[in-house]
């Protein structure tokens, strides 16, 4: 094990975590070493108990389903009887009436702004400094350097600049701002400047005229002179656009009225996770993902790379300064509104270890040192704010129903009480990503009303956890055919419907999951307007790049009207939502069927995993089987090693077919990586921990708890690293 240990009082604490406390976490706060130490070790005894009992009645709960399907088997499902089972055993619990949430202090980007979302891992300083500031992009650049615009006609995008594209770009951008931004007459390719008259937006045309905004209203403001403006802030469903003007500039110089870009307010908040796209399994880990929050929350982090032969030093955005049409100042954000992704219930971590020797939930030290380390924030020691409303905001996934809802409330009060800070200060996000969080989501919410502030689904974990709790009533479809289920419709709606029903609109975000192909953005462009359309003021996104795109889409959809829509339709079957995607013929499947189905799920298991466990890689861009680059984190790897695992478990293939196409497969991801130095192959020895780690997360996939890939991962990186 890597941690070395010092005491405090009944714990044990890795002395590099004592010593970031103490040393850089601490100063500035008026909080004593003693006090935080003393502080954690009696929430630990408190809440650790009721920590082991939740993880207990999950198990009880998922064995008693086991054993109803076991006993059912071979008898036609019946639907009814299933359900009263459901609610015997409190899976299914009862709904207690309405109500309304009534969290305060909510920043108007989770309460009033619809926008894109970033999750990025804390643990890698580069992208986390990159997705805070990814609250403004350059329209040019995501239309440029993606497949938005076509290659067609000469607008190939390799090599230096391409007029040709450049001009597509230009023309696109121009269109946006006309459909979004119209004006009284004529076009923005029309316009040949740009002034200020009597604190109004005038434009000049090349025939001479003036035009204006079509809606006055739409002009917030302004940057330089007001015969010479270069940069015009514009604002549109509550998100703003800047045109930015400078005929000396490359691009500027080519345009009528010196444009050289438009910038889109893009991600309007970002997940700073500490959970699923981070491989962190010890001491010196934690202190890593601790130090970049603690860095954003003071706003000093900095990160230093090489990028293109050159040193580079990021930093985090200033806000964004400009004049009023009256003249006087003002700004705006210059970063993304930034919330804190903890881990769930289930892990414990070296880190820390209890009056017995065992190690820590955690769930329990991440709250301690996230809503700690945001104390920097709340008590302004740096130069920016993350949240104006003084709030902490806390995603906190893979919760299984109200109760471990309750537990998470609980458990932040007491954080709050021992850091002497104003109850109901830190907030929640509520994952519905787990079965019985989503049957009783309304429940869920109301444990959880005073401090809600977000609610969203996420297809992966959801539909690994959709596996494993119906593992023994019989063979799944194949991963392809799960989205076209009546189950995940039902879901998607069903989240939305719960968070409308209990008064989210105006005061809290409804999300909506991942894109995963960041080199597919016209298809994301295309089909991601479901998302706003559905009614949910947030959706995530795989990069920067995506953000600026998807950002398009909330000009073109106002959700609030959108909710409005939806607020008044029938809720969501719950019949559907318990419709177990179970295959009707697994005897029609062809061996051929079988072996794509395994030969995809291993090569993305493997792919991932390889880098988890060797490089501590928790996230990263995965080519799959046909070089589509995928984002894979935990999710993935959940979805994909349930699906073998159930397959095996029923017979549709061998333990030694599992185990021939893992070493076919990791043949393929060994070429797919051979670009990198870093890289250690796992053929032809297949004997590495990385190889074993896959193949276990496949074979003992049942028996893993909720079907979870974290203990496994955990204990083989330890084991690595420990070599």
């Amino acid at each position: 094990m890597s941690d070395k240990y010092i005491a405090k009082g009944s714990l044990s604490v890795s002395i590099k975590l004592d010593e970031f406390l103490t040393s850089e976490v601490l100063p500035d706060l008026n909080i004593t070493s003693d006090h935080f130490w003393q502080s954690l070790e009696a929430i630990v005894q408190e809440f650790g108990p009721r920590n082991r009992e939740l993880l207990g009645l999950r198990e009880t709960i998922q064995q008693k389903i086991d054993d109803w399907h076991l006993s059912n088997k071979g008898q036609t499902h019946d639907f009814e009887s299933y359900k009263s089972f459901l609610k015997e055993i409190g899976y299914l619990t009862e709904d207690k009436g309405e109500f309304t949430i009534e969290t305060q202090n909510v920043d108007p980007e989770i309460a009033t702004i619809a926008g894109p979302q970033l999750v990025v891992p804390v643990m890698n300083a580069r992208f986390a400094l990159n997705a805070a500031n990814a609250r403004w992009g350059s329209l040019y650049d995501a239309l440029y350097g993606t497949d938005m615009i076509s290659e067609d006609d000469g607008a190939t995008r390799a090599g230096a600049y391409n007029p040709v594209r450049g001009d597509k770009v230009i023309a696109f951008a121009k269109n946006f701002l006309d459909e979004h931004f119209p004006l009284s007459h004529g076009s923005y390719n029309d316009v040949s400047s740009f002034s200020l008259v009597d604190n109004s937006l005038s434009m000049g045309t090349v025939s001479g005229e003036l035009t204006s905004l079509k809606d006055a209203a739409q002009f917030q403001g302004f940057q330089g002179s007001t015969e010479n403006p270069s940069g015009i802030l514009l604002k549109n469903n509550n998100l703003h656009a800047e045109i930015q003007i400078d005929p000396s500039h490359s691009v500027g110089a080519t345009d009528k009225a010196g444009i050289k870009d438009v910038l889109l307010e893009s991600a309007v908040t970002t997940i700073q996770d500490c959970e699923d796209s981070v491989a962190a399994v010890d001491g010196e880990d934690k202190v890593e993902v601790y130090r970049n929050w603690l860095g954003l929350m003071r706003g000093d982090l900095k990160e230093t790379f090489i990028k293109g032969g050159s040193e580079m030093t990021r930093s985090l955005n200033l806000d964004r300064e400009y004049l009023s049409p009256n003249g006087s100042q003002f700004s705006v954000p210059g970063r993304s509104l930034m919330l804190v992704r903890n881990v769930g219930h289930l892990m414990t971590n070296p880190a820390i270890l209890d009056q017995d020797g065992l190690e820590i939930p955690e769930g329990i030290l991440d709250a301690m040192f996230t809503i700690c380390i945001a104390m920097h924030d709340l008590n302004g020691t740096g130069p920016i704010k993350n949240s104006r409303a003084g709030s902490i905001y806390i995603v906190k996934p893979k919760m299984h129903g109200p109760d471990e809802v309750q537990f998470t409330c609980d458990l932040f009060s007491a954080v709050e009480k021992a850091l002497g800070m104003k109850h109901l200060t830190a907030k929640v996000g509520i994952m519905d990503e787990e079965r019985r969080t989503t049957v009783n989501l309304k429940e869920c919410i109301r444990v959880a009303k005073d401090r809600v502030i977000f609610i969203n689904t996420g297809f992966l974990d959801r539909t690994g956890d959709e596996i494993h709790t119906s593992m023994e009533a019989g063979p799944m479809i194949p991963k392809a055919e799960m989205k076209q289920q009546p189950w995940i419709t039902a879901y998607e709606d069903w989240n939305v419907d719960s968070g409308l029903e209990t008064g989210f609109m105006g005061k809290a975000q409804i999300g909506k999951g991942m894109w995963p192909m960041p080199d597919e953005m016209l298809n994301m462009y295309k089909i991601k307007t479901m998302h706003p359309e559905s009614g949910a003021n947030c959706a995530w996104v795989p990069s920067p790049t995506g953000a600026t795109l998807h950002a398009m889409h909330y000009h073109q959809i106002l959700v609030s009207d959108q909710q409005e829509k939806h607020i008044n339709r029938p809720k969501a079957s719950l019949d559907d939502i318990l419709t177990i995607p179970l295959m009707t013929d697994p005897s029609s499947l062809s061996s051929e069927a079988i072996q794509n189905e395994l030969d995809n799920n291993a090569q993305g298991i493997l792919g991932y995993v390889v880098r988890w466990i060797d490089q501590g890689v928790g996230c990263s861009k995965v080519p799959d089987i046909n070089n589509v680059g995928l984002m894979e984190d935990r999710a993935t790897c959940r979805i994909s090693s349930q699906h073998i695992t159930n397959w095996l478990h029923h017979g549709i293939c061998s333990q030694e077919q599992v185990i021939e196409t893992m070493k076919r497969m990791a043949v393929i991801v060994d070429q797919q990586n051979s670009g990198d130095p870093q890289y250690q192959s796992m053929s032809p020895s297949y004997d590495g921990i990385a190889f074993e780690a896959a193949c276990n997360l496949a074979i003992e996939g049942r028996t893993q708890p909720s079907g979870y890939t974290e203990p496994i991962l955990h204990e083989m990186r330890l084991r690595f690293k420990a070599q």
